[in-house]
C-alpha cells in the first residue's frame, strides 16, 4: 500500500505524506475509513515511529486526516479539507517550472497547453502522457 524509496532525494515522512495524500486523492483510501495507527506503520515501513506521527501531523494540518482520541487516525472527509495557499504557491511554481522546462526543450506552447489541459481534465489518467509528440 505504501511505498517508501530509501534512494530517494525526498525525506521518508515527504515520502509518507504524498502516499498518503495520493491513495486519498485516488480514492483508494475513502472518507471516514481508518488508517494504520502510527506504530504499526512505522513497523511495515521499518522507520521510526516518530517520521510517522510527523507525516501524520502534517496531513492532519492540512486537513487530509483527522484524530479520534482513543480510536485512531482517520481520512478527512472532502468538505473539510482546507486549501492551504501556501501548497498551492508552492505547486503553482512547480507547475511553471516544468512549463519552463518543456518551452526549453522545445515543446511548442499550443502542446503545453494541450498537455496541461488533457492533466487537469483527467489527473490520473497516466495512460495518456504516452501520446504527446
Amino acid at each position: 500500500m505504501f511505498q517508501i524509496n530509501l534512494r530517494s532525494q525526498q525525506s521518508i515522512y515527504e515520502q509518507i505524506i504524498d502516499n498518503i495524500k495520493e491513495l486519498i486523492i485516488r480514492g483508494v483510501l475513502s472518507e471516514d475509513s481508518e488508517l494504520p495507527s502510527i506504530r504499526e506503520l512505522s513497523r511495515t515501513l521499518t522507520v521510526n515511529p516518530n517520521t510517522v506521527q510527523k507525516a501524520f501531523k502534517e496531513l492532519e494540518r492540512e486537513g487530509f486526516i483527522y484524530k479520534v482520541k482513543g480510536r485512531g487516525t482517520f481520512v478527512s472527509p472532502r468538505k473539510e479539507t482546507k486549501i492551504d495557499p501556501q501548497a498551492v504557491k508552492s505547486i503553482c511554481a512547480d507547475i511553471r517550472s516544468r512549463v519552463q522546462e518543456l518551452s526549453y526543450l522545445g515543446v511548442p506552447e499550443e502542446e503545453i497547453q494541450k498537455m496541461v489541459s488533457d492533466i487537469a481534465a483527467d489527473p490520473f489518467n497516466e495512460d495518456k502522457k504516452e501520446g504527446y509528440l
